[in-house]
């Protein structure tokens, strides 16, 4: 039986499913764009079978939905699914959307992306119209154990900014135009309705890529 909290989250999303989430209408053939670099943050199976990209904004209130259910996911196929984030930060929409990526990455380069990535979601509702965004990261960075001026000085790094920008255009030429899209095994679905809808896709994949095998 899916948790309590799972059951709200399916409310919530589709509740949100004609607001922020953009649906693809199918999904399309593999692109060199969804191949995975050693630039892409990634966690689950050393060796998956299966490979989930998202592409968010830590600022999406669907996102933020769906975030329980790619939890969910990841715990119940740690052994044969790959998940990766990539920043599609939307920032006509959201004013913290670039800041929130840039502390995500910021974190990452004290080996915390992970941990600042889920807590930014956790705590959404807390920093995402604030006029001191920065100041509340800080806080974060601190919660996480991080050197917090390293963390504050990162925050400007050049390069960060160049790796959400690469993230969003990769995006875009894939045909993203909203948060959360989700590309299974290199191909745009559709975003499901449900935890159980995710679930029935992913072991289908799963299915699908043991076949090959054999």
């Amino acid at each position: 039986m899916p948790s309590k909290k799972i059951i709200i989250t399916m409310a919530v999303v589709a509740i949100l499913g004609g607001l922020l989430v953009i649906f693809s209408g199918g999904s399309k053939d593999v692109t060199p764009e969804t191949t995975l670099t050693d630039s892409d943050w990634k966690r689950g199976a050393v060796n998956p079978k299966v490979t989930l990209i998202e592409y968010g904004d830590f600022q999406c209130p669907a996102c933020s939905a769906y975030e329980p259910i790619v939890e969910k996911l990841q715990q119940d196929f740690k052994d044969t699914l790959l998940f990766s984030y990539r920043h599609f930060p939307l920032t006509q929409i959201h004013q913290n959307a670039i800041l929130s990526s840039k502390a995500s990455e910021a974190a990452g380069r004290q080996e915390k992306f992970w941990e600042m990535h889920d807590l930014l979601y956790k705590t959404q509702a807390e920093w995402s119209t604030a006029s001191n965004a920065k100041e509340i990261f800080a806080v974060y960075a601190k919660t996480l154990g991080l050197n917090v001026a390293q963390f504050e000085q990162d925050l400007g790094l050049k390069n960060i900014e160049e790796k959400i920008k690469a993230d969003f255009e990769g995006g875009a030429k894939l045909g993203v135009r909203g948060t959360p899209t989700f590309f299974l095994d290199g191909k745009k679905i559709e975003n499901p309705r449900s935890y159980a809808d995710f679930k029935i896709l992913i072991e289908s994949s799963i299915k699908n890529s043991s076949e090959k095998i054999n």
